[in-house]
């Protein structure tokens, strides 16, 4: 489990208690509630992950919504969304492994992660991690109820594929950017697991290029 989750569970439960002292025991249930709620919600499940070469894991656990190409620095890149409701995993996870490139965090609104222009417009942190001869940029975009991103490696570490890297609180968004020409294996509709679920394939390179 995520600290956040001790951290909001057990102020809820001293709530709980104060309340059911103060007043009666039946006043102290939506305590009681809230605090179960963000112990379940701040789950942080092990995950097995997939060793196969080339492949680009899903960052957190949703619901694929678009599958798009988009410009990206000069170039096409294919793009997945994976939209995250109160209700899945917020733990968020490296799409592949190598080195920390690029982080940078944009300030911005709150608007429905379901919502195409959340993906420009949001608070978000956008990740580029060079490795695996790719280069994959992931966005942890903010939703309605979210407020606050959380990332931990810092640009220049090395991360492996499907390591936790951060959460995103509550509703939320991720975005997964990477070469057109890699084979997709997931669809609209389909839901993903972070760390576990393969969204596409890169064909590895045979030695010397040939």
């Amino acid at each position: 489990m995520v600290k956040d989750g001790y951290i909001y569970g057990c102020a809820f439960l001293a709530a709980a208690v104060l309340i059911g002292w103060l007043t009666a025991p039946l006043w102290a249930i939506p305590a009681v509630l809230l605090a179960l709620f963000f112990l379940w919600f701040f789950r942080d499940p092990e995950r097995q992950i997939p060793a196969d070469a080339g492949a680009i894991v899903s960052p957190g656990d949703g619901k694929v919504t678009d599958i798009s190409l988009v410009p990206s620095d000069g170039a096409t890149r294919r793009r997945i969304s994976i939209f995250l409701s109160v209700f899945d995993v917020h733990v968020n996870r490296s799409p592949i492994a190598g080195v920390i490139r690029e982080v940078r965090y944009q300030k911005g609104k709150y608007l429905n992660a379901m919502s195409p222009m959340s993906a420009e417009h949001n608070e978000q942190n956008i990740v580029t991690v060079e490795g695996e001869g790719q280069t994959v940029v992931f966005k942890q975009i903010a939703g309605l109820l979210a407020r606050r991103i959380v990332f931990t490696p810092r640009t220049g570490d090395t991360v492996s594929r499907g390591q936790r890297i951060g959460l995103i609180k509550f509703g939320s968004r991720v975005d997964v950017l990477f070469d057109a020409s890699a084979a997709l294996k997931v669809q609209v509709g389909d839901r993903v697991r972070g760390g576990a679920s393969v969204l596409a394939q890169v064909s590895a390179t045979p030695q010397g290029g040939r």
